[in-house]
């Protein structure tokens, strides 16, 4: 059951689609203190999920969270607030609950932070709507919620493949040469993402006609290759007399506005920019247009950056700045002096006064943008996922972005930003996944290989066999930073092994994920959502359920030649890769164990990736291929630990229409008491035993 209770005058996000019912008496769970403040004890076993993106473990318990888009590349244990604002949590204890806060602006949550047994929630001001929702289990609690804020979204089957980005791919022949190094080492690609170098100026919707003289032949070139382009756009427009987007945005007042009227000015990457004014519907539609100059070239998806709106500096605070700055000139600079200088500097970046100087032109009135900061990112690419629909209705094209709130999650998937190349970052990016997905944030993955900071083999070796179960499955790294390509490290047969493995487990993959999607359920899940009786299931926070079959452990140590394993129930331990393996097929270097139940220490060499079949269950497996097109989804291999008759509802389409829910997309196969394998639904289907 769900129910909302609103306070004041809230703004309306648009996140919510769904029914509810409306309350009028007093609310249950949360005790109302006034002022937008709520609170409500925890017992002493309770568990708290959700939040989406943020730090800390799978269980929030313990610290201070604030939903506050922020541009921090900062994913450290005391970061209380990164790119995305995800106002959802489930409280699992002598009550069970989830609450919706929704609400635009800054939000604190207090999970046992002051006091272990309390749980805290903040507003700015005290306009919200608030929803509250009891059900059966946790996941009974995220699945009402999931059908209250709508279907998440679906890329192309493409964009589950693996992608290399990086932060300085200068010209299209370093990008024809990193294509080529891929397919020449044998290693599976389907993307190849372009950063801002690609831009004339770093002007959004343009090319650098010199690095770049046909990014639509490009395109092209790659795309018969099975790879494709997909670049970046950011939120700023520079302000530039005979740019196109720039005249037309001040023409047709499409841009925040200062108090006065006038064009709010900031800068990003070009310089000088203004905003689009993505909350006004006119202003989004145009600025989504623009979409269409790089579809026609043969574009196929897009990574929005910068969103939350970043901002280098404004335009009044760099002046006033610089007039203080003069006041130092001829000090003693002491340590209150220096600390004052650096200060100065160090606040023109994404300074919150900043955030109350400009305005949105919204249906309901003028409104102050801190007033609706978290909003941002999500319209801007509700712009672009709008426009392209209308332009590309029969297709489907990748659509992500950094920025985001609850609503975002039907036009686009989001990456978890820039992060470290720190061993505790690949367990950040585990604990991350279940809590995305409870807030409809199924498309989703880390940099794997880590953005900032220089990477080693075996970190990325390590990260890649967590990102092969990641739905968005991308290699990222910062400019500065040491080159990353797979291609480029001593034991290249390793990592085309575990990239050749994601391919292979295609079928399951993908199918877990249009379920899920469909479904309103979860792709990834904590260990108690799948046992909710197995009390030590819930202490877990380094093994995560994905989809109905696999469990998996990563390894996330430095040196570490294996890792101890939760098993609850019976399970069959899948081993693929590994020294014996050179010059093999991937599929071909499988190898199974029974485990009973318990604690077990499992050995996993660099090489290798292992994973954990629960009983009555399967997986149907492909033998890979070199990009996403390559895979043959009709005769597949199944690994299976069926424990008598079990079955498997398969989920395969053409990738790219959007008629998804087709019952000709189902296969079921079906594992009867002797072992014998037989499909029921699309014709064609071929499954055999591995």
């Amino acid at each position: 059951m769900i129910r909302k209770k609103s306070y004041g005058h809230p703004f309306d996000t648009e996140a919510v689609v769904g029914p509810c019912e409306v309350l009028d008496g007093p609310l249950p769970f949360l005790t109302e203190e006034g002022g937008g403040r709520f609170s409500c004890p925890l017992d002493e076993d309770a568990v708290v999920y959700g939040l989406g993106e943020n730090v800390r473990g799978i269980n929030k318990r313990g610290w201070i969270y604030e939903s506050l888009c922020s541009d921090n590349p900062n994913h450290r244990e005391d970061t209380r607030a990164l790119y995305g604002a995800h106002n959802f949590l489930v409280v699992d204890g002598a009550q069970r609950f989830g609450v919706f806060v929704d609400y635009p602006g800054k939000v604190t949550f207090g999970v046992g932070y002051t006091d272990s047994g309390l749980l805290t929630i903040q507003t700015e001001e005290p306009d919200l709507n608030l929803y509250l929702i009891d059900g059966d289990s946790p996941e009974d609690i995220v699945r009402q919620f999931r059908v209250l804020v709508g279907r998440s979204y679906i890329p192309p089957k493409w964009a589950f493949g693996y992608g290399q980005s990086r932060w300085s791919y200068m010209t299209a022949d370093e990008v024809r040469e990193v294509a080529a190094r891929y397919r020449e080492a044998g290693i599976p690609l389907d993307a190849i993402y372009l950063d801002i170098d690609y831009m004339d100026g770093y002007k959004d919707f343009t090319v650098n006609r010199e690095a770049f003289p046909d990014l639509s032949g490009l395109a092209a070139e790659l795309k018969e290759q099975g790879i494709r382009l997909v670049p970046i756009i950011d939120a700023g427009v520079k302000i530039e007399p005979g740019y196109p987007v720039y005249e037309e945005g001040v023409r047709q007042g499409c841009f925040c506005k200062e108090a006065d009227g006038s064009d709010f000015v900031a800068a990003v990457w070009p310089g000088r920019v203004h905003f689009p004014d993505v909350l006004n519907e006119e202003a989004r539609r145009w600025f989504g247009g623009h979409y269409q100059a790089l579809l026609d070239q043969g574009i196929e998806g897009f990574w929005n950056d910068m969103n939350e709106p970043s901002i280098f500096y404004s335009e009044k605070r760099l002046e006033s700045t610089f007039a203080q700055l003069d006041g130092y000139r001829a000090k003693n600079l002491d340590l209150h002096t220096y600390g004052a200088l650096q200060g100065l500097v160090a606040g023109l970046k994404n300074n919150p006064e900043d955030y109350k100087c400009f305005y949105h032109r919204h249906k309901d009135g003028l409104v102050r943008h801190d007033r609706v900061h978290n909003l941002y990112g999500y319209n801007m690419t509700r712009a672009a996922g709008e426009a392209i629909e209308a332009l590309e209705p029969e297709k489907r094209i990748l659509l992500f972005s950094r920025s985001s709130y609850i609503g975002m999650h039907r036009y686009g998937g989001i990456w978890t930003g820039d992060n470290l190349s720190w061993w505790s970052h690949i367990l950040l990016n585990l604990q991350m996944m279940p809590s995305l997905n409870m807030c409809g944030f199924l498309y989703t993955g880390a940099d794997l290989g880590g953005f900032g900071a220089d990477t080693t083999e075996d970190l990325l070796l390590r990260w890649l066999a967590l990102g092969i179960f990641t739905p968005l499955m991308r290699n990222h790294s910062a400019m500065g930073t040491r080159r990353q390509e797979v291609y480029r490290f001593p034991h290249v047969e390793a990592f085309r092994q575990i990239i050749s493995l994601r391919y292979v487990l295609l079928p399951y993959l993908y199918s877990e994920y249009m379920k899920a999607a469909l479904g309103n359920g979860m792709y990834f899940r904590p260990l108690a959502f799948a046992y909710p009786e197995d009390a030590f299931a819930r202490q877990v926070e380094d093994q995560l359920m994905v989809g109905e079959s696999v469990m998996i452990a990563p390894v996330y140590q430095q040196n570490a030649r294996g890792r101890y394993v939760y098993l609850p129930e019976r399970m069959k331990l899948v081993r693929f890769g590994g020294s014996h393996a050179a010059g093999q097929n991937v599929l071909e270097t499988v190898r199974e164990e029974l485990l009973e139940p318990g604690h077990h220490y499992i050995e996993v060499a660099l090489d290798e990736v292992v994973f954990f079949l629960r009983p009555g269950h399967l997986v149907p497996v492909s033998r890979g291929g070199c990009c996403v097109e390559d895979v043959d989804f009709t005769h597949l291999k199944l690994l299976g630990y069926p424990e008598g008759g079990c079955s498997y509802e398969l989920y395969d389409d053409d990738g790219f229409s959007r008629d998804y829910d087709d019952p000709a997309h189902i296969t079921r196969i079906c594992v009867d008491g002797d072992g014998m394998i037989h499909t029921e639904g699309t014709a064609g289907k071929e499954v055999q035993w591995l």
